[in-house]
């Protein structure tokens, strides 16, 4: 059939040209419309069937397409007559997926199939409702949400026609109410948007080319951003517990119903997820969107998730970081309801690799791991061998008899990318931290993560996109094996630009002295996050703020220091730092000895707590806050310009400018008067007195490019583009109430930026890092 005339066909059911045309390029609907209108005959249904049908075409899933000629006829013989019926249809027949014959008497039963509502039935319904609703009905008139009416009369009287109710509903509020006025036609005011500032707008994604939102985050929409984590996991369209079988794609057996009834009982029906990060690193930033998203829609759900060290590879696994991820899982405010490793199942796996050997879905291979590499390596030499031969082989290459890169375990199954039988099992003579010497064969991530999450019971195995291209072979080989089979739902991953996170580039920076270890501040790793003074608060907040969607994309870093910025205005007390200490010496200090001054730790809550500080004859401000030479627009101090000094109450202008021998400024003699007596200064500074000598690292982006792994962008490689400066530690003063202060303490050093304790800090010297600077311009 010809496009021209499967296009006239589509027009046969009521489609409009164009509706019919945009219909041709949706080849899933494209060819469930074609396999309708070979059960029907489009002339002899009743009216408004076609798009009854068409409705069909386009709801209809993979998993229950064979009941589509039985859904026609009833849809034909006018019985499914709305839209309300042919879903309820749809939902009947997957919920009882199982049943090799549909119960008709159910069915019917289920459709609303021959109910009749009278119009007196949606009047008496109508009435009930409005009367609850009277008294706001009269205040809001016809500002009041009348959808709440219709849809508390739809609960009612679930097979009443929708067009039906809300006729009914607007007479009887005309009734109730009487024609519109001026007023009820003025449009109803607007709530105040929210500043810029806001921390909850959702950050624009760089898309990569060629990406697309998931399939099942964009048959709802895709999921915006939220207030909280909770708040965003709500919103996702995944399947109840138990109900896998609704959900696209999912493959359903013979015994598909039984073992969701077995997992439904040993769950008691709760939400199950995981986070199953490799032992072979430091988590970085994506992580944490992935940790958000495990653990955050386990408990919006009143669910678990597990904590699963997939460590099936003992090359590369070190005791430090088991225990840094969990450390990090737990900074960003989550609990794991059971840590556990996918060594905890290696004797199960071994048993279902031979299940699958014996079944004939799975052979021993020897083609060398570069023959295979690629999407299209040469059809095995050994895929058809005898199963004698292979299991025999398998058991070889457990028991230590075969060289390591002589033999592996393959799957005999195609993934949607087109590799062709992936490795089930490779050899390695390397001890395991677990298990000892006990395997030398260990278990693939695409063998592994499938059988785990079947095995903890996992309810939604949520995982970035790169892994939609597994979903076959996961479903496969639950099925294959026989076993519950849980539902994969794929998100877009999380990157951000002027960084690298892979491990072994973390590794290199690291092996070549750029940066210090895997928490260097400069990285993007959660413990290089923490230690720069992050807060997890602004981390979730981060995640929760770009939602859930199947893009993939880079966020520019300062999206994230916005996040970051949001969280510590409001939890960071403000204390006065001095990087570029210039002496000020008051030559009328109207005091024999210092003076203590209360300054408030926010300043525009006074309430939430006050510290004090000193004001001696003696001060220090920062060098950048004086001029020698006037410039225009220059707010602060110069020998003509007297600038105020932050919470102290005083004035202070210039007498004499005191130089070192290279002509340098080294100190100012000023003058001081009270603020209610001076002139008004142009500008407020902040100041140290006796101050308390600290460490301060400032640091920058450690790359230049947006994309630093971009050989087109930086052709010399990554280890090429690191900036020379991207760390500046200088000496600097802080009011003395900064003493006793602890690592990971945060504070906004006034008029420079948000700063934390560094664990490097001593009983003789803090160490501070910068966190993040403040938005507004501190330099006029």
């Amino acid at each position: 059939m010809t496009p021209e005339e499967t296009i006239e066909n589509f027009k046969l059911l009521g489609l409009s040209e164009q509706k019919a045309k945009e219909t041709l390029k949706n080849a899933n609907v494209t060819k469930s419309l074609l396999a309708v209108l070979n059960e029907v005959d489009v002339k002899n249904i009743p009216n408004g069937s076609g798009l009854l049908l068409y409705h069909l075409a386009t709801k209809i899933k993979p998993q229950i397409a064979d009941k589509l000629s039985f859904v026609c006829k009833y849809i034909a013989n006018g019985n499914l007559d709305s839209t309300l019926r042919v879903d309820a249809a749809l939902e009947y027949l997957l919920a009882n997926v199982n049943d090799s014959k549909v119960n008709i008497d159910k069915f019917v039963e289920a459709c609303g199939i021959n109910v009749v509502i009278t119009p007196e039935q949606v009047e008496q319904a109508v009435e009930k409702h409005m009367a609850k609703y009277k008294e706001e009905l009269l205040a809001k008139r016809y500002h009041f949400n009348s959808g709440i009416i219709m849809q508390a009369v739809r609960s009612d009287l679930k097979w009443a026609d929708g067009k039906a109710i809300k006729n009914e509903v607007d007479i009887q509020i005309l009734d109730l109410l009487g024609p519109k006025t001026d007023a009820d036609l003025a449009p109803v005011r607007k709530a105040e948007k929210k500043s810029k500032g806001d921390g909850n707008k959702k950050p624009k994604l760089e898309e990569k080319q060629g990406s697309k939102p998931a399939d099942e985050l964009s048959a709802s929409g895709d999921i915006g951003s939220a207030m909280s984590v909770p708040e965003l996991m709500k919103k996702l369209p995944f399947h109840a517990p138990g109900e896998n079988f609704k959900s696209d794609g999912y493959v359903v057996t013979p015994n598909t119903k039984k073992l969701l009834e077995e997992h439904l009982k040993a769950t008691n029906g709760k939400v199950r997820t995981r986070f199953p990060p490799e032992p072979n690193g430091i988590l970085h930033i994506g992580h944490a969107k992935a940790i958000n998203i495990n653990f955050g829609y386990a408990a919006a759900h009143d669910g678990v998730c597990f904590l699963r060290y997939d460590d099936t590879n003992p090359e590369k696994e070190e005791e430090k970081f088991f225990v840094g991820i969990k450390d990090m899982v737990e900074w960003l405010g989550y609990k794991p309801y059971k840590i556990t490793h996918s060594s905890d199942y290696f004797d199960q796996l071994y048993e279902w690799a031979v299940k699958l050997i014996k079944k004939d879905l799975a052979y021993v291979c020897h083609q060398k791991s570069e023959e295979i590499k690629g999407f299209n390596p040469p059809p095995s030499p050994w895929r058809n061998r005898p199963v004698e031969e292979s299991l025999q082989l398998f058991e070889d290459m457990k028991n230590g008899k075969i060289d390591e890169g002589e033999a592996t375990l393959r799957m005999k199954i195609t993934l949607e990318e087109g590799k062709q039988d992936p490795v089930a099992y490779r050899i390695k003579f390397k001890p395991h931290h677990r298990t000892g010497n006990k395997w030398c064969i260990y278990p693939t991530y695409d063998y592994t993560h499938c059988l785990c999450d079947s095995i903890e019971n996992i309810t939604h195995s949520l995982c970035t996109k790169e892994f939609q291209s597994r979903r076959s072979s996961y479903y496969w080989l639950c099925n294959a094996l026989d076993i519950y089979c849980p539902v994969q739902w794929e998100y877009g991953r999380l990157n951000v630009n002027y960084t690298v996170v892979s491990k072994r580039k973390i590794a290199k920076l690291i092996e070549q002295g750029i940066v210090n270890d895997w928490d260097d501040p400069r990285l993007f790793t959660l413990t290089s996050l923490r230690r720069r003074g992050a807060p997890a608060q602004a981390i979730n907040s981060f995640c929760a703020g770009l939602g859930v969607t199947g893009a993939s994309g880079a966020l520019d870093p300062s999206v994230l220091d916005a996040a970051i910025r949001d969280v510590l205005n409001v939890t960071a007390p403000r204390v006065m730092v001095v990087l570029e200490p210039l002496k000020i010496t008051i030559v009328n200090f109207p005091s024999d000895k210092p003076v203590t001054i209360e300054v408030p730790d926010f300043p525009t809550e006074p309430e939430r707590g006050s510290h004090t500080v000193i004001l001696d004859r003696v001060l220090y401000i920062e060098a950048s806050d004086f001029k020698e030479k006037e410039e225009k627009g220059y707010r602060r101090l110069t020998p003509t310009q007297s600038v105020g000094l932050r919470h102290a109450g005083y004035v202070i202008t210039v007498k004499n400018v005191i130089k070192d021998s290279t002509g340098k400024v080294s100190e100012l003699e000023c003058t001081c008067e009270t603020s209610d007596v001076a002139k008004k200064p142009k500008a407020f500074i902040h100041w140290v007195s006796n101050p308390v000598p600290v460490e301060v690292r400032l640091y920058e982006l450690l790359f230049e490019h947006k994309n630093p792994e971009d050989t087109t962008e930086v052709p010399g490689g990554f280890l090429s583009d690191c900036r020379k400066n991207s760390l500046e530690v200088v000496k600097a003063y802080a009011d003395s109430s900064i003493r006793g202060a602890k690592v990971y303490d945060k504070f906004q050093f006034e008029r420079i930026g948000f700063f934390s304790v560094d664990p490097d800090t001593t009983s003789n010297e803090i160490v501070f890092n910068r966190t993040v600077s403040l938005k507004e311009d501190a330099n006029k």
